[in-house]
């Protein structure tokens, strides 16, 4: 049996990702089992006994290096890079591996491959996203539309692609934020391919649309919504949570596609090695 692991970035702070993580990994029991380590509040960092890895996005400063967690946390990114650059060669299965948001800040971070910076305002609603040449022939977003719609949540942004590191590496990078003329900015890093088995997105693939409804809908949290950024902004998410082509799609393709192919890696190489 294959294992997994859950990486809970949110510092025990109530959220909406990590139940829906969960539950997409709940659906998976016939394949992998999966534990839930909680990185930032316990100090529960993994090391390299686990063939599929899901970092959890979560609020706060990325770059922030001063807690218990920080270096062993930048240590298993390396570790487990490090591992699939020479897994070939020792005859290993490499780890499967999917940044979401705040990690993915992380990990652009850790393998230098852009700056990380403080937004001017937080992005917070449903936007759509557009495909580069790469991430149009990338198979996890090959179903998807371009553009294509995103839950995203963020203060923080992967910026100035380092386009010497992405060689080097063999990186591509798969998608940018919205197109906007009126705000002369660079546009954020959206998703990268950091190989074929390490993949990022600095959105919310894992945003259960059904599960946002019924979260966002509530008196009180309209109330707060509007008034921080405006009834407009609200209006257009929950338009966009309930149109089955937008955040539905997104949500039924990215992570079940990553852990579809991870699976079917994983699986075909223990077969080789038992043959």
């Amino acid at each position: 049996m294959l294992r997994a692991a859950l990486l809970d970035m949110y510092n025990g702070e109530d959220n909406r990702g990590i139940p829906m993580l969960r539950a997409i990994l709940s659906r998976y029991a016939d394949d992998f089992t999966f534990d839930h380590l909680d990185i930032r509040l316990k100090n529960e960092v993994p090391g390299l006994d686990y063939d599929i890895y899901v970092f959890s996005g979560g609020p706060g400063d990325p770059l922030e290096q001063d807690k218990p967690w920080c270096d062993p946390f930048y240590a298993l990114i390396e570790a487990i890079w490090e591992h699939n650059k020479n897994a070939d060669m020792l005859g290993k299965s490499k780890k499967h591996v999917f940044f979401i948001c705040h990690s993915f800040q992380i990990a652009c971070h850790c393998l230098g491959l852009g700056r990380v910076t403080e937004r001017r305002q937080m992005s917070f609603g449903t936007y759509p996203v557009h495909k580069t040449f790469y991430g149009k022939v990338e198979p996890l977003f090959h179903v998807l539309p371009d553009p294509f719609y995103i839950a995203d949540f963020r203060r923080y942004q992967v910026v100035e692609p380092n386009k010497a590191r992405f060689h080097e590496m063999g990186a591509t990078l798969l998608c940018l934020e919205k197109l906007r003329p009126h705000v002369h900015e660079e546009r954020a890093m959206m998703a990268i391919r950091f190989s074929p088995e390490m993949i990022g997105t600095q959105f919310h693939p894992e945003a259960n649309p059904e599960g946002m409804l019924a979260h966002f809908v509530k008196p009180e949290r309209k109330e707060i919504i509007e008034k921080e950024y405006g009834a407009a902004r609200y209006e257009r998410m929950i338009h966009d949570l309930s149109n089955p082509m937008k955040i539905q799609l997104t949500f039924d393709t990215i992570i079940p596609g990553f852990l579809n192919e991870a699976v079917k890696a994983l699986k075909g190489m223990r077969e080789d090695v038992l043959v």
